[in-house]
C-alpha cells in the first residue's frame, strides 16, 4: 500500500506529539498558519484540501522532514526542480524514466558523481 501525504503527516505528528504535546493538530496548525480543521482534512485524505508550496515547506520543517518529500508525497514539486525541468524536459523526462528502472544504490551513485563534479 502506498502512503498519502495526509497519512504521513498524521503519523509522523502523532509520533511527535507522543514525546512533546506542542504537536497537537491545533498547535501544529497554529504554527503554519491554517486552521485546525483543514489541517484535520488533509489528515484524513480529503482531496478537496490541499496545502501551498509554501505551507508544505512550512509544514515539513515542523516536521523534522524534507521538504521536497512532502511535496512529492502531496503530488508536487517544487518551484526550483519544475525550472530546472523546464530548462531541458525532452532530457529530465528520459533521465526520470530510467532511473525508474535502477536500484536505489544506482541513483545514489549517479547523484554524488554529478554533485561531485565526475562527469
Amino acid at each position: 500500500m502506498t502512503t498519502t501525504f495526509g497519512s504521513f503527516v498524521r503519523a509522523k505528528r502523532e509520533k511527535l506529539r507522543k514525546q512533546d504535546s506542542s504537536f497537537s493538530l491545533r498547535r501544529v496548525a497554529a504554527r503554519i498558519g491554517v486552521e485546525p480543521s483543514y489541517l484535520s482534512k488533509i489528515e484524513r485524505g480529503d482531496h478537496k484540501a490541499y496545502l501551498t508550496e509554501e505551507k508544505i515547506r512550512l509544514l515539513a520543517t515542523e516536521l523534522g522532514e524534507d521538504p521536497d518529500v512532502l511535496l512529492a508525497l502531496s503530488g508536487k514539486i517544487s518551484k526550483d526542480v519544475q525550472e530546472i525541468i523546464r530548462r531541458r524536459p525532452e532530457l529530465f523526462a528520459q533521465l526520470i524514466r530510467d532511473l525508474k528502472k535502477m536500484p536505489d544504490h544506482a541513483v545514489l551513485r549517479i547523484a554524488r558523481e554529478v554533485r561531485d563534479g565526475k562527469w
